[in-house]
């Protein structure tokens, strides 16, 4: 009884809550990635888009009304949220609602930071009346139940509540940095510092911001009039919004780990080419740390009609197979062979063809005889016969981008092919 009464208490907590995922940013370390797309909304693991994972954490917690904003060359990530996200329950309180930059607060500039993106809608939030408002990053790959986070808020009593991961020292400086008590109980804040603070009962790691933020709504709105009307700020949650709040008010860390074995739970940021690269084919693992199997918490996208994989011939030399991959709907494998890679939907591979560790998005043709390794390739790429990627750095570098692991990223206006009106 106790547990279901724990439960109801965390529902009445969500349907209170109001989300905003905050997807404006370009992303520019995913380089040529982003040149026609905001970062939230690339393709990610197979067949979802960046974005479709803080969106089916809200969906999946029970937080039901959702504020997408977006601001850097959206129209990609604006007609992937109508055709994926519209079948929620508008009658019964329930949306995806897409919040473009409008300068709708009489300020003729673009959004001048992250809070800056929350002050100019706070008009559309106190339309919506919620009683916390739960601000997420777009573009981080992780599964959360953010009631706990927000039903911790309500007991810890606090003002303002940061998700949290544990990174090791030598990374910590990337992130924003919490130094915290015994309680979780946060009593410093440093954007990206040169010698992150420990966290409590830890020698080697620091506590770091997730960019996932809980406010009381009307303490959000004092704290956001009260920062723009601060000169010098840089509207900005993690340098200028949470570092002020820390000494007045009660701000509080939500360390985010597995509810059962208390280990840090799968977070990642694949903001640069080789993280990306990595994050893909981490899912082709037996067990890997992200399960997109997982039944009890889906991941929600839009995925149009498509038939099943095919793989043809079956020659000693041309046979069309994939070992340690992932393939989805659409693809043809034909008379190639396929390597611990993951290919995304519409992938066909034509005869005699080897793609090895490599991450392959929708609508690309590789032609014959061609050999790739390590490497990208982006969206409605038409790969030439008998092309080499991965093979020589030096010939990689005078055609496409190579990260400085190695990874090859190559997208069509590299290849002399023009197709960013349809990312």
């Amino acid at each position: 009884m106790k547990q279901d009464n724990s439960l109801r208490f965390v529902s009445r907590l969500t349907r209170d809550t109001m989300a905003l995922i905050m997807a404006g940013g370009r992303g520019s370390r995913l380089k040529q990635l982003t040149q026609w797309r905001a970062k939230p909304s690339v393709p990610f693991g197979g067949k979802f888009r960046i974005i479709d994972f803080p969106l089916s954490n809200c969906v999946n917690s029970g937080i039901r009304r959702i504020g997408v904003i977006t601001q850097y060359k959206a129209h990609s990530l604006i007609t992937h949220t109508q055709k994926g996200w519209s079948h929620l329950r508008g009658e019964f309180g329930e949306f995806v609602e897409l919040w473009p930059a409008q300068q709708r607060m009489g300020d003729t500039s673009w959004y001048a930071g992250t809070a800056d993106s929350i002050y100019q809608n706070m008009d559309l939030i106190s339309m919506h009346d919620p009683k916390y408002v739960l601000i997420l990053a777009g573009d981080h790959i992780y599964k959360m139940d953010y009631g706990n986070m927000i039903a911790e808020h309500v007991e810890n009593k606090a003002d303002i509540t940061v998700g949290c991961i544990q990174v090791p020292v030598a990374d910590a400086k990337e992130f924003g940095v919490m130094g915290a008590d015994e309680s979780n109980r946060i009593h410093s804040f440093s954007e990206k510092p040169e010698n992150p603070e420990l966290m409590p009962g830890s020698n080697t790691e620091a506590l770091c911001s997730m960019g996932i933020y809980i406010f009381n709504k009307d303490f959000l709105f004092e704290q956001l009039v009260r920062d723009h009307d601060t000169p010098g700020s840089s509207r900005d949650f993690g340098k200028d919004i949470i570092p002020a709040a820390i000494d007045k008010y009660r701000v509080f860390a939500y360390p985010f780990r597995d509810v059962q074995s208390g280990e840090q739970s799968y977070w990642r940021d694949v903001g640069t080419v080789d993280a990306y690269w990595k994050a893909n084919l981490e899912l082709i693992g037996i067990t890997p740390d992200l399960n997109l199997y997982d039944g009890d918490w889906p991941i929600w996208t839009y995925q149009e009609q498509l038939p099943p994989a095919k793989f043809i011939f079956d020659e000693k030399d041309r046979r069309g197979m994939a070992v340690d991959s992932m393939v989805s709907g659409g693809c043809i494998i034909s008379g190639s062979t396929v390597r611990h890679s993951l290919l995304f939907s519409n992938v066909c591979i034509d005869d005699y063809t080897l793609i090895e560790n490599t991450v392959v998005l929708p609508d690309v043709d590789i032609g014959r005889h061609c050999e790739i390794k390590n490497a990208i390739i982006d969206k409605g790429c038409r790969i030439p016969e008998g092309t080499k990627i991965g093979i020589s750095t030096e010939d990689d570098k005078n055609n496409y981008h190579v990260s400085p692991k190695g990874i090859v990223l190559v997208t069509p206006e590299m290849l002399g092919q023009e197709f960013h009106h349809v990312r």
